[in-house]
């Protein structure tokens, strides 16, 4: 146990951590059940082209998503880039720079213009008022970002929507399972988009899924994520291959079943992390909305410099040191990177406030009580002496200048 500042392994104390503590640590799930599956598969010789895991995937997410349907796909940024395509979106889409780098790539790819706007700094969700200011006669649709499993002011942005004629998806990337008023995340807007990567609290390996109650919208993605084929195996327009294959849905399925539990070990972990730092100067957990369902598969904390005298950076290195790799979730924000420096219409001081200060701390099923516990007393020690901690890093920086 770690008793002061000398104790750091940033200073020369013993590394906290043999095996190194990373934040998005795959949830496994019953590997016999998933060997199962993909030994089924293998028996069957159908491995890709819409396999039966992968019908069963689609039906089990949309129930989870209370939706119609559910296209499975290879990944997230490519689910993202079928609904640009899919919804003949031209011109302009605004967006939030606190996300994931793929939102804008997935724009930007395709070759249009992501428009950024400013947040929310309570929720780290787009503002609509904000985003209605932005609209121009070159505006095709609005993509939202429901971040870290927060929901955004959906009611808003579809009123928002609605009184321009625009399109409105959401990047749902972090909030399966996650609620908004009582309804499910997966039904807002046209339709939004899950992830299934490894990181993710359900992951297939990679995968994504695009989910939504408009038929015709569905039909076009399914075709358009394979080859353009039409049900009579007709190419009706370019497409693309995007499919998800029968053994990252196996994956996916082992994952689904252990989706209660992990959700269950993550709410018990966030908690722990609560309890360690409810009497910490400058240090908060990010809060949920308690009458909403989360699945808690990010813990996100919030470091005041002014209040600890050290900066989020420098504690991510403190953790570093230790073998734990926190992550700055999203920072630089995609706006602060060189593709999209000139995205910017509108100032985004909330957005940049927000970048410099939140990490997100490692959690998850493999992650135990112990492991926070040693976590926490890292976290504490740095950001309970931040000056010392600043002013001791600073002056060995010159030294090896």
């Amino acid at each position: 146990m770690k008793r002061g500042v000398d104790d750091l392994a940033l200073f020369g104390g013993p590394e906290a951590f043999m095996q190194t503590l990373y934040v998005g640590r795959p949830n496994i799930g019953d590997r016999a059940r998933f060997f199962d599956r993909l030994d089924w598969a293998l028996d069957n010789q159908w491995l890709t082209n819409g396999g039966p895991l992968v019908r069963e995937f689609e039906e089990r997410v949309a129930e989870v998503a209370g939706v119609r349907n559910c296209i499975a796909t290879c990944n997230a940024t490519a689910a993202l880039q079928l609904l640009v395509r899919a919804a003949d979106l031209s011109g302009e889409v605004i967006m939030p720079s606190l996300t994931f780098a793929a939102t804008a790539h997935a724009v930007r790819w395709l070759g249009l213009d992501p428009v950024f706007c400013d947040i929310d700094p309570a929720t780290g969700c787009m503002d609509p008022k904000l985003v209605q200011e932005l609209v121009t006669p070159r505006t095709t649709a609005i993509f939202g970002v429901h971040l870290w499993g927060r929901p955004c002011a959906v009611d808003e942005l579809e009123k928002v929507a609605a009184d321009n004629g625009l399109k409105l998806f959401f990047d749902a990337a972090h909030a399966l399972g996650c609620t908004h008023d009582g309804r499910r995340v997966g039904g807002f807007g046209n339709a939004e988009v899950f992830s299934f990567h490894a990181t993710k609290v359900v992951n297939a390996f990679e995968g994504g899924a695009i989910v939504t109650d408009d038929d015709g919208l569905a039909r076009r993605v399914r075709a358009l994520h394979n080859f353009g084929f039409s049900h009579e195996g007709v190419p009706e327009e370019a497409g693309t291959n995007a499919k998800m294959s029968e053994a990252a849905a196996a994956m996916g399925l082992t994952s689904l079943d252990a989706f209660e539990t992990a959700i269950a070990r993550n709410l018990e972990n966030y908690e722990c992390y609560r309890a360690e730092f409810a009497e910490l100067a400058g240090v908060t957990v990010v809060g949920f909305d308690k009458r909403q369902r989360n699945n808690y598969q990010y813990v996100i904390v919030e470091i005041d410099e002014q209040v600890t005298g050290i900066h989020r950076d420098l504690l991510l290195e403190v953790l570093r040191a230790e073998n734990v790799v926190g992550q700055r979730y999203f920072s630089p924000a995609c706006h602060q990177r060189p593709p999209y420096r000139d995205a910017v219409r509108a100032p985004l001081p909330h957005t940049e406030w927000l970048a410099d200060r939140v990490l997100a701390l490692p959690t998850g099923t493999t992650v135990s009580r112990e492991d926070i516990r040693r976590v926490s007393d890292i976290v504490q020690i740095a950001a309970g002496n931040g000056a010392q901690v600043t002013s001791r890093w600073l002056q060995r920086e010159q030294r090896t200048a």
